[in-house]
């Protein structure tokens, strides 16, 4: 018996593997829950959610790294397929400008369902791009035999590179997405610091947060036509002093905001100042006014000074 002389395999231990990092796009129509799915990817909200559609305008991105790979998430405006205001235009420009950019695409629907304004949104969705399909508020869907069918409808409209079923708000399955998006990301270095959770400001989040409670608390009654702008910000140690404008179009809407006897602005501002102290760790003073500007949403100029982009 002859002695094995060859040099043993090398070992892949004490290997660092190579850092990967891509930008992530997160589309859907309207209300089919982007950012929530937004938020649980980061871990904490840089995205405000409401029963209200139409609720996110601007291009949000959320950063989430996990060992070597780092995913960069960008939450988008539902694409906008029933009016034509300057605001949504420019909405669904923001759209098409994150399409892009970004390595991948979240085509996030209704698990078991799928609607005009969905196939409206899934045509403009870039070819040479790969697109996972999200079914997303699987825990709504009470017979789960029932989605064979609707799955396979669904690879008929489009070679999907990925189909996941999942609800936003359960940690497993946030966790079994990102195992499932990691290879599709380019081997590069992280474009940003291994703990960033957003590109926003402060000033911006909180002006995001505002305009939150302002949609929860009034509920359907105010148009999504209302906006928040922070019009001073001021830092005195640990305490930071705000001062923000609730934009509506018409003195009718302005009292649906202040409520009887100013209540529900109290409320609006309350519960804002709550969730500011807890996002910043540390002591927020608010103050609320409600401004009328007519016909807002339908001006470039206006759109333009109230930060959209």
């Amino acid at each position: 018996m002859t002695e094995d002389k060859s040099s043993p395999a090398p070992s892949d231990a004490g290997v660092t593997p190579a850092r990967r990092s891509g930008l992530i796009a997160i589309v859907g129509r309207p209300n089919v829950g982007k950012s929530t799915l937004l938020n649980a990817l980061v871990g904490q909200k840089v995205s405000i959610t409401s029963a209200k559609a139409q609720t996110t305008r601007h291009r949000i991105t959320g950063v989430r790294t996990l060992d070597e790979a780092q995913f960069v998430f960008v939450d988008t405006p539902g694409f906008q397929t029933k009016h034509n205001a300057a605001l949504n235009r420019n909405l669904n420009r923001t759209v098409h400008g994150v399409l892009g950019d970004v390595d991948l695409v979240l085509f996030v629907v209704e698990a078991g369902r799928f609607g005009l304004d969905d196939a409206k949104v899934l045509s403009l969705l870039p070819e040479d791009r790969p697109v996972v399909l999200i079914a997303n508020k699987l825990d709504a869907v009470h017979r789960r035999a029932e989605l064979a069918p609707w799955l396979k409808s669904m690879q008929e409209r489009r070679n999907f590179a990925e189909f996941v079923p999942l609800s936003a708000k359960k940690a497993a399955d946030v966790t079994r997405l990102f195992k499932i998006l990691k290879p599709y990301l380019p081997e590069q270095e992280w474009f940003y610091e291994e703990d960033a959770l957003t590109d926003r400001s402060e000033k911006f989040l909180a002006s995001e947060l505002i305009r939150e409670k302002l949609f929860r608390l009034t509920g359907d009654e105010l148009p999504y036509t209302s906006t928040v702008v922070i019009d001073k910000w001021e830092d005195e140690g640990e305490l930071r002093r705000i001062s923000a404008s609730i934009i509506v179009e018409r003195d009718a809407h302005k009292g649906m905001v202040i409520g009887q006897g100013g209540e529900l602005l109290k409320r609006i501002g309350s519960e804002a100042r709550q969730e500011l102290e807890h996002l910043f760790d540390g002591r927020v003073f608010l103050e609320l006014w409600v401004k009328v500007r007519s016909g807002w949403a339908d001006s470039e100029e206006h759109l333009r000074s109230y930060g959209y982009e």
